[in-house]
């Protein structure tokens, strides 16, 4: 699949901030208009010494979660770790395993933040406005924002507020276990997030499809220093 060029990766701290507040202005937030039946899950695996990272979308079917298709790449680190940039490091890798997937999925997954950003442009957010795609962030960690801790039991929430604007959802998955910070990327809302979300954790806190993309970009990275 053809990835869309709006920008170029290779730019300064400054310029990426600059583009993020210009992708900004083209998100959609709303409820997706066509069904779920596939959806892909990606993630970023770095090798030790911090110069190369794996890239995987693993694409599934929704929502009995049949694996259909796995796509990976690994890339040059070309930008640095700066908070709230996390996209322009990690994307180039996910776009270029994205670009191999045989079919185009309905909605990605992605392990991070869609509009529960400084900038209102995580990387689900961001991914999203590039491939025209619903994508839902679900992150293990907040970025921005407070909140009030979620009830106990599974499938309680939470607002997660930022300036008085709720920028996401903290979502208990499973009973008893530290809660996951779910927010809209693109093409998407805050109530199909959480139904997707906890409909995808079946046995454990993070949902399968990111929890099967992590493991397999992992494999990946030992499997290259074999």
């Amino acid at each position: 699949m053809k990835i869309p060029d709006l920008h170029s990766w290779t730019v300064t701290p400054q310029e990426a901030i600059r583009i993020q507040h210009m992708l900004r202005e083209k998100l959609v937030l709303r409820p997706p208009k066509k069904p779920i039946r596939t959806l892909a899950a990606g993630d970023v695996s770095y090798d030790s010494g911090g110069e190369i990272h794996f890239g995987a979308f693993l694409l599934y079917r929704f929502p009995d979660l049949i694996l259909l298709d796995k796509a990976w790449a690994v890339e040059k680190i070309a930008f640095p770790y700066i908070p709230g940039l996390l996209t322009f490091r990690e994307a180039p890798v996910l776009l270029k395993a994205f670009s191999q997937l045989p079919q185009e999925p309905d909605l990605l997954l992605l392990d991070g933040q869609g509009i529960a950003h400084p900038r209102s442009l995580g990387i689900a957010a961001h991914l999203g406005v590039l491939l025209n795609l619903p994508v839902i962030g679900c992150a293990k960690s907040r970025l921005c924002g407070e909140y009030e801790e979620p009830g106990m039991e599974k499938g309680s929430t939470a607002p997660l507020k930022d300036n008085g604007k709720t920028v996401g959802m903290v979502v208990r998955t499973r009973t008893g276990t530290k809660p996951v910070f779910v927010s809209p990327g693109h093409k998407m809302d805050f109530a199909t997030s959480m139904k997707i979300v906890l409909a995808l954790c079946r046995t454990y806190r993070i949902p399968e499809p990111l929890r099967q993309a992590h493991a397999f970009v992992n494999r990946l990275r030992a499997q290259s220093k074999a």
